[in-house]
């Protein structure tokens, strides 16, 4: 078994016997360690609360000296996931300089010395602190900027919409 399947399998089987962190984890595919199927709770004393957000995790060949990708098939409206669903967070970056993003600060992005779980908290987080000054959905952004009500209310609508989707 290669490094990156055994590092897998040991952070699938660590997330799988916490609850701690508001998120079950399951395989997209049985026979496929790489795609991970992810349920986030919405995190409480948030705008997110009360709903279930789905998302795939899908971790490259060379893990974890590449960073996995996150994407949410649960419909989202935030400042860093792309309209499709992609997450933009500095922690699923991979290291060097990038030259669309020179505020985005070296240790902010992947190291191999990262995990899944520390993903998962880092995507909770983001969801009640988006970063608006690198914006991965400008109209997510301009919204909570200019007007914040209208925002928090267009996501308690997608909170209830994926309350549907169980």
């Amino acid at each position: 078994m290669s490094f990156s399947k055994a590092l897998l399998q040991k952070q699938f089987r660590e997330l799988n016997k916490s609850n701690d962190l508001g998120v079950s984890v399951g395989l997209v595919n049985d026979d496929n360690l790489y795609n991970w199927s992810v349920v986030i709770f919405g995190p409480p004393d948030t705008i997110f609360e009360g709903g279930y957000f789905k998302a795939i995790l899908s971790f490259p060949e060379d893990y974890p000296i590449s960073p996995p990708t996150m994407k949410f098939t649960t419909k989202m409206f935030h400042p860093n996931i792309y309209p499709d669903g992609r997450v933009c967070i500095s922690i699923l970056h991979p290291p060097g300089k990038d030259a669309f993003n020179e505020q985005e600060k070296m240790e902010e992005k992947w190291r191999p010395s990262l995990g899944a779980e520390e993903i998962l908290l880092s995507v909770i987080s983001m969801l009640n602190d988006p970063n608006c000054d690198s914006p991965a959905n400008i109209d997510a952004a301009v919204l909570l900027r200019n007007n914040p009500d209208q925002y928090e209310d267009k996501v308690r609508n997608l909170v209830y919409q994926s309350l549907e989707d169980i």
